[in-house]
Protein backbone atom coordinates (compact mmCIF):
# COMPACT_ATOMS: atom_id res chain seq x y z
CA UNK A 1 0.00 0.00 0.00
CA UNK A 2 0.96 3.50 -0.93
CA UNK A 3 -0.15 5.94 1.95
CA UNK A 4 0.17 8.27 5.10
CA UNK A 5 -0.98 8.12 8.28
CA UNK A 6 -0.09 11.46 10.74
CA UNK A 7 -0.85 10.86 14.40
CA UNK A 8 -0.37 13.61 17.37
CA UNK A 9 3.34 13.19 17.72
CA UNK A 10 3.94 13.83 14.28
CA UNK A 11 2.22 16.89 14.39
CA UNK A 12 3.49 17.57 17.46
CA UNK A 13 7.54 17.40 15.62
CA UNK A 14 6.09 19.57 12.67
CA UNK A 15 4.45 22.41 14.89
CA UNK A 16 7.69 22.40 17.35
CA UNK A 17 10.39 22.26 15.38
CA UNK A 18 9.51 24.90 12.43
CA UNK A 19 7.85 27.86 11.00
CA UNK A 20 5.19 26.32 8.71
CA UNK A 21 2.56 26.40 10.54
CA UNK A 22 2.87 29.56 12.18
CA UNK A 23 0.33 31.74 9.70
CA UNK A 24 -2.15 28.84 9.60
CA UNK A 25 -2.13 29.17 13.77
CA UNK A 26 -2.50 33.36 13.42
CA UNK A 27 -5.18 33.00 11.42
CA UNK A 28 -6.94 30.47 13.31
CA UNK A 29 -5.89 32.19 16.44
CA UNK A 30 -7.92 35.37 14.93
CA UNK A 31 -11.04 33.52 13.69
CA UNK A 32 -11.33 32.74 17.61
CA UNK A 33 -10.43 29.09 17.59
CA UNK A 34 -9.86 27.18 20.89
CA UNK A 35 -6.79 24.98 20.88
CA UNK A 36 -8.36 21.44 20.37
CA UNK A 37 -10.26 23.06 16.89
CA UNK A 38 -7.18 24.52 15.75
CA UNK A 39 -5.65 21.29 16.28
CA UNK A 40 -8.94 19.75 14.26
CA UNK A 41 -8.60 22.56 11.69
CA UNK A 42 -5.18 21.85 11.06
CA UNK A 43 -5.58 18.18 11.39
CA UNK A 44 -7.81 17.72 8.69
CA UNK A 45 -6.73 20.37 6.15
CA UNK A 46 -3.53 18.18 6.22
CA UNK A 47 -4.94 14.79 6.12
CA UNK A 48 -7.33 16.08 3.26
CA UNK A 49 -4.12 17.43 1.39
CA UNK A 50 -2.36 14.39 1.42
CA UNK A 51 -5.20 12.42 0.89
CA UNK A 52 -5.44 14.62 -2.82
CA UNK A 53 -1.84 13.73 -3.65
CA UNK A 54 -2.18 10.06 -2.75
CA UNK A 55 -5.88 9.71 -5.62
CA UNK A 56 -4.09 9.22 -8.35
CA UNK A 57 -2.96 5.74 -6.55
CA UNK A 58 -6.08 5.35 -5.18
CA UNK A 59 -7.50 5.48 -8.80
CA UNK A 60 -4.67 3.94 -10.35
CA UNK A 61 -5.29 0.85 -7.43
CA UNK A 62 -8.78 -0.02 -7.99
CA UNK A 63 -9.33 2.28 -4.94
CA UNK A 64 -6.53 -0.63 -3.20
CA UNK A 65 -3.71 1.83 -2.03
CA UNK A 66 -3.46 5.99 -2.04
CA UNK A 67 -5.25 6.41 1.59
CA UNK A 68 -4.35 9.19 4.46
CA UNK A 69 -5.46 8.36 8.32
CA UNK A 70 -6.49 10.52 10.98
CA UNK A 71 -7.10 9.73 14.45
CA UNK A 72 -9.84 10.15 17.08
CA UNK A 73 -8.79 11.61 20.10
CA UNK A 74 -7.29 9.44 22.59
CA UNK A 75 -9.30 10.25 25.47
CA UNK A 76 -12.33 8.33 23.61
CA UNK A 77 -10.40 5.43 23.74
CA UNK A 78 -12.74 3.62 26.02
CA UNK A 79 -16.09 4.86 25.05
CA UNK A 80 -17.85 3.79 21.97
CA UNK A 81 -20.52 6.29 21.47
CA UNK A 82 -18.03 9.38 21.64
CA UNK A 83 -16.04 7.48 19.23
CA UNK A 84 -18.12 6.46 16.67
CA UNK A 85 -19.37 10.29 16.82
CA UNK A 86 -15.89 11.36 16.39
CA UNK A 87 -15.17 8.56 13.69
CA UNK A 88 -18.23 10.01 11.59
CA UNK A 89 -17.33 13.94 12.20
CA UNK A 90 -14.02 13.00 10.65
CA UNK A 91 -15.21 11.02 7.92
CA UNK A 92 -17.51 14.02 7.02
CA UNK A 93 -15.17 16.71 7.12
CA UNK A 94 -12.21 15.28 5.23
CA UNK A 95 -15.08 14.46 2.53
CA UNK A 96 -12.55 12.27 0.87
CA UNK A 97 -12.97 8.51 -0.63
CA UNK A 98 -9.61 8.05 0.38
CA UNK A 99 -8.61 8.68 3.81
CA UNK A 100 -9.12 6.52 7.03
CA UNK A 101 -10.37 6.87 10.46
CA UNK A 102 -7.95 5.28 13.21
CA UNK A 103 -9.95 3.84 16.24
CA UNK A 104 -8.45 1.95 18.98
CA UNK A 105 -8.06 -1.55 19.40
CA UNK A 106 -9.76 -1.53 23.00
CA UNK A 107 -13.47 -3.28 23.48
CA UNK A 108 -15.26 0.04 23.23
CA UNK A 109 -12.71 0.61 19.98
CA UNK A 110 -13.86 -2.82 18.52
CA UNK A 111 -17.87 -1.81 18.48
CA UNK A 112 -16.62 1.60 17.38
CA UNK A 113 -15.24 -0.11 14.59
CA UNK A 114 -18.15 -2.31 13.52
CA UNK A 115 -20.46 0.13 13.87
CA UNK A 116 -18.28 2.88 12.05
CA UNK A 117 -18.03 0.20 9.23
CA UNK A 118 -21.44 -0.42 8.62
CA UNK A 119 -21.99 3.53 8.34
CA UNK A 120 -19.75 3.19 5.48
CA UNK A 121 -16.00 4.71 6.84
CA UNK A 122 -12.72 3.39 6.05
CA UNK A 123 -11.28 2.49 9.05
CA UNK A 124 -7.45 1.87 10.27
CA UNK A 125 -7.80 -0.06 13.60
CA UNK A 126 -4.42 0.45 15.48
CA UNK A 127 -3.07 -0.01 18.85
CA UNK A 128 -3.33 -3.76 17.92
CA UNK A 129 -0.76 -6.23 20.27
CA UNK A 130 -2.41 -9.69 20.82
CA UNK A 131 -3.83 -11.86 18.23
CA UNK A 132 -7.26 -11.89 20.59
CA UNK A 133 -7.73 -8.28 19.71
CA UNK A 134 -6.94 -8.72 15.89
CA UNK A 135 -9.19 -10.83 15.69
CA UNK A 136 -11.74 -9.00 17.57
CA UNK A 137 -11.09 -6.14 15.06
CA UNK A 138 -11.14 -8.37 12.12
CA UNK A 139 -14.77 -9.68 13.38
CA UNK A 140 -15.76 -6.43 13.78
CA UNK A 141 -15.65 -5.01 10.35
CA UNK A 142 -17.01 -8.69 9.18
CA UNK A 143 -20.11 -7.21 11.01
CA UNK A 144 -19.93 -4.03 9.73
CA UNK A 145 -19.96 -5.41 6.43
CA UNK A 146 -22.96 -7.90 6.95
CA UNK A 147 -25.24 -4.65 8.69
CA UNK A 148 -24.32 -3.16 5.51
CA UNK A 149 -25.12 -6.19 3.27
CA UNK A 150 -28.57 -6.81 4.88
CA UNK A 151 -29.88 -3.25 4.29
CA UNK A 152 -28.85 -3.73 0.82
CA UNK A 153 -25.89 -1.07 0.62
CA UNK A 154 -22.99 -1.71 -1.32
CA UNK A 155 -19.30 -3.16 0.48
CA UNK A 156 -17.24 -2.93 -2.83
CA UNK A 157 -15.43 0.75 -1.82
CA UNK A 158 -14.96 -0.07 1.91
CA UNK A 159 -11.11 -0.49 2.64
CA UNK A 160 -9.79 -1.39 6.08
CA UNK A 161 -6.51 -2.12 7.69
CA UNK A 162 -5.45 -3.75 11.13
CA UNK A 163 -2.35 -2.10 12.98
CA UNK A 164 -0.33 -4.55 14.17
CA UNK A 165 2.27 -3.20 16.20
CA UNK A 166 5.83 -5.21 16.75
CA UNK A 167 8.71 -3.97 18.18
CA UNK A 168 7.43 -2.57 21.40
CA UNK A 169 6.59 -6.38 22.03
CA UNK A 170 10.11 -6.91 21.70
CA UNK A 171 11.26 -4.15 23.64
CA UNK A 172 8.92 -5.78 26.49
CA UNK A 173 9.58 -9.18 26.29
CA UNK A 174 13.05 -8.93 26.05
CA UNK A 175 14.18 -7.44 29.04
CA UNK A 176 11.71 -10.17 30.81
CA UNK A 177 14.44 -12.47 29.11
CA UNK A 178 17.51 -11.53 30.22
CA UNK A 179 15.72 -11.03 34.04
CA UNK A 180 15.24 -14.76 33.38
CA UNK A 181 19.02 -15.31 32.03
CA UNK A 182 17.60 -16.59 28.68
CA UNK A 183 18.73 -13.75 26.09
CA UNK A 184 18.63 -16.53 23.35
CA UNK A 185 15.00 -16.02 22.56
CA UNK A 186 15.70 -12.32 22.71
CA UNK A 187 14.51 -10.45 19.37
CA UNK A 188 12.14 -13.52 18.72
CA UNK A 189 8.47 -12.60 20.31
CA UNK A 190 7.28 -9.66 18.46
CA UNK A 191 7.83 -11.57 14.88
CA UNK A 192 6.17 -14.99 16.21
CA UNK A 193 3.18 -13.00 17.76
CA UNK A 194 2.93 -10.87 14.36
CA UNK A 195 3.40 -14.16 12.39
CA UNK A 196 0.72 -15.82 14.31
CA UNK A 197 -1.89 -12.53 13.77
CA UNK A 198 -0.85 -13.51 10.10
CA UNK A 199 -2.31 -16.72 10.07
CA UNK A 200 -5.49 -15.71 11.71
CA UNK A 201 -6.18 -13.17 8.87
CA UNK A 202 -5.11 -16.03 6.40
CA UNK A 203 -8.10 -18.20 8.67
CA UNK A 204 -10.46 -15.31 9.14
CA UNK A 205 -11.22 -13.70 4.92
CA UNK A 206 -10.28 -17.14 3.13
CA UNK A 207 -13.75 -18.87 5.26
CA UNK A 208 -17.27 -19.01 4.44
CA UNK A 209 -17.90 -15.78 6.32
CA UNK A 210 -15.78 -13.36 4.34
CA UNK A 211 -16.52 -15.41 0.72
CA UNK A 212 -19.81 -14.66 0.74
CA UNK A 213 -19.56 -10.73 1.30
CA UNK A 214 -16.70 -11.17 -1.15
CA UNK A 215 -19.52 -12.15 -3.48
CA UNK A 216 -21.00 -9.01 -2.99
CA UNK A 217 -17.43 -7.05 -3.69
CA UNK A 218 -16.20 -6.73 0.07
CA UNK A 219 -12.04 -6.39 0.75
CA UNK A 220 -10.37 -8.31 3.18
CA UNK A 221 -9.41 -6.32 6.04
CA UNK A 222 -5.39 -6.41 5.19
CA UNK A 223 -2.69 -6.79 8.33
CA UNK A 224 -0.12 -3.47 8.74
CA UNK A 225 2.61 -3.77 10.36
CA UNK A 226 3.10 -0.75 12.78
CA UNK A 227 6.40 0.51 14.78
CA UNK A 228 8.78 -1.37 12.74
CA UNK A 229 11.59 1.04 13.31
CA UNK A 230 13.99 -1.67 14.94
CA UNK A 231 14.87 -0.03 18.54
CA UNK A 232 17.82 -2.49 19.49
CA UNK A 233 20.92 -1.87 17.97
CA UNK A 234 22.26 -5.90 18.34
CA UNK A 235 19.22 -6.96 15.86
CA UNK A 236 19.30 -5.84 11.32
CA UNK A 237 17.85 -2.57 11.30
CA UNK A 238 15.01 -4.03 8.86
CA UNK A 239 14.76 -6.75 10.95
CA UNK A 240 10.56 -5.91 11.15
CA UNK A 241 10.46 -4.98 7.62
CA UNK A 242 11.93 -8.04 6.49
CA UNK A 243 10.62 -10.83 8.36
CA UNK A 244 6.81 -10.06 7.97
CA UNK A 245 7.06 -9.14 4.41
CA UNK A 246 4.44 -11.29 2.53
CA UNK A 247 1.04 -11.03 0.31
CA UNK A 248 -2.12 -8.62 1.40
CA UNK A 249 -0.38 -6.94 3.99
CA UNK A 250 1.19 -3.46 4.88
CA UNK A 251 4.15 -1.64 6.57
CA UNK A 252 4.21 1.46 8.03
CA UNK A 253 8.09 2.63 8.08
CA UNK A 254 9.82 5.54 9.89
CA UNK A 255 11.84 7.73 7.46
CA UNK A 256 14.92 5.89 8.60
CA UNK A 257 13.46 2.56 8.26
CA UNK A 258 12.36 3.37 4.72
CA UNK A 259 15.66 4.07 3.52
CA UNK A 260 17.06 1.47 5.22
CA UNK A 261 15.34 -1.29 3.26
CA UNK A 262 15.77 0.95 -0.05
CA UNK A 263 19.44 0.73 0.56
CA UNK A 264 20.02 -2.82 1.97
CA UNK A 265 16.37 -4.60 2.60
CA UNK A 266 15.24 -7.92 0.68
CA UNK A 267 11.97 -8.00 -0.27
CA UNK A 268 10.67 -11.88 0.11
CA UNK A 269 7.52 -13.57 1.11
CA UNK A 270 8.25 -14.03 4.54
CA UNK A 271 5.13 -15.44 5.89
CA UNK A 272 3.68 -17.97 3.92
CA UNK A 273 4.23 -21.42 6.00
CA UNK A 274 5.90 -19.27 8.57
CA UNK A 275 2.86 -20.56 11.53
CA UNK A 276 4.34 -23.77 12.96
CA UNK A 277 7.60 -22.02 13.63
CA UNK A 278 6.22 -19.05 15.15
CA UNK A 279 3.85 -21.24 17.42
CA UNK A 280 6.89 -23.04 18.60
CA UNK A 281 8.66 -19.72 19.64
CA UNK A 282 5.84 -18.95 21.36
CA UNK A 283 5.66 -22.36 23.40
CA UNK A 284 9.29 -21.40 24.37
CA UNK A 285 8.80 -18.38 25.36
CA UNK A 286 5.64 -19.52 28.01
CA UNK A 287 8.22 -22.44 29.00
CA UNK A 288 10.44 -19.42 29.65
CA UNK A 289 8.04 -17.63 31.87
CA UNK A 290 6.88 -15.13 29.23
CA UNK A 291 2.76 -14.56 29.56
CA UNK A 292 2.92 -12.75 26.49
CA UNK A 293 -1.19 -11.87 26.72
CA UNK A 294 -0.33 -9.81 30.03
CA UNK A 295 2.39 -8.07 28.26
CA UNK A 296 -0.01 -6.96 25.47
CA UNK A 297 -2.23 -6.40 27.88
CA UNK A 298 0.21 -3.58 29.38
CA UNK A 299 0.96 -2.45 25.96
CA UNK A 300 -2.29 -1.48 24.96
CA UNK A 301 -2.67 0.65 28.21
CA UNK A 302 0.80 2.10 27.94
CA UNK A 303 -0.22 3.08 23.80
CA UNK A 304 -3.05 4.95 25.18
CA UNK A 305 -1.63 6.76 28.09
CA UNK A 306 1.47 7.45 25.09
CA UNK A 307 -0.94 8.67 22.52
CA UNK A 308 -2.47 10.91 25.39
CA UNK A 309 0.75 12.57 26.45
CA UNK A 310 1.57 12.94 22.62
CA UNK A 311 -2.10 15.16 22.41
CA UNK A 312 -1.19 17.19 25.53
CA UNK A 313 2.27 17.92 24.14
CA UNK A 314 0.81 19.07 20.95
CA UNK A 315 -1.92 21.21 22.40
CA UNK A 316 0.73 22.91 24.53
CA UNK A 317 2.64 22.94 21.30
CA UNK A 318 0.22 24.79 19.30
CA UNK A 319 -0.43 27.22 22.73
CA UNK A 320 3.36 28.28 22.42
CA UNK A 321 3.21 29.20 18.51
CA UNK A 322 0.20 30.83 18.76
CA UNK A 323 1.43 32.87 21.42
Amino acid sequence: MVGVTANPAIFEKAIAGGSEYDEPLRVLAEDGLDVVSAYERLAVEDVRAAADVLRPVYDRTDHRDGYASLDVAPDLAHDADATLASALDLWRRLDRPNVMIKIPGTPAGVEAIRRATAAGVNVNVTLLFSVDAYTQAAAAYLGGLEERVARGEPVHDIVSVASFFVSRVDIAVDGMLAERGRDELAGRAAIANARIAHARFGELFSGERFAALAERGARAQRPLWASTGVKDERYRDVMYVEELAGRDTVDTMPLATLEAFAEHGHARDALSGSAPDARRTLAELRAAGVDLDQVTGRLLVDGIEAFAVAMGKLLTSIERRRG
